[in-house]
């Protein structure tokens, strides 16, 4: 499963509560594109409409070598869910606080997967917390290849 482009500060604005990998209708040249590397997720965001998923925001460059046919960079995209987990997105989106947000792209078998999350915003001080935490973490391990290293 390598990872194409990926979401940070989605991580960082939402606790996440469940995942779900799903498939994306793409263009060749949406492909090409993304083979290059050349996409984001930052402002993306996953609806549910006439029982349909779909990815809204999410950028793909224009294919360099594309000719007139490239497609648009911040198209809406549809998903590749079952009937069932699209159910469950959409019950979960109903709730109030609750988001649906792609956390990454990646390939999967040769295919291009979406991984979406639903997840709770994070209020500020869980922000300042989480960087407590993970700076913590950081020292921690410093601190013990130090000591590894005989010092």
């Amino acid at each position: 499963m390598a990872e194409i482009v990926s979401n940070p500060k989605a991580r960082h604005d939402y606790h996440i509560l469940e995942t779900f990998e799903a498939g994306v209708v793409l263009r060749g040249t949406e492909v090409k594109s993304l083979r290059a590397g050349h996409g984001q997720l930052r402002e993306a965001f996953v609806r549910i409409a006439r029982g349909e998923a779909f990815l809204h925001n999410a950028q793909i460059d224009e294919y360099a070598q594309g000719n007139r046919a490239n497609h648009a960079p911040r198209a809406t995209r549809k998903l590749l869910l079952h009937r069932a987990e699209i159910r469950r997105l959409q019950d979960q989106a109903a709730i109030k606080g609750l988001a649906l947000i792609p956390l990454a792209l990646h390939w999967n078998h040769g295919k291009v997967k979406v991984l979406i999350a639903v997840g709770r915003g994070k209020q500020e001080f869980d922000k300042r917390e989480d960087l407590k935490r993970r700076e913590a973490d950081r020292e921690l391990k410093r601190a013990r290849m130090h000591h590894l290293k005989g010092h």
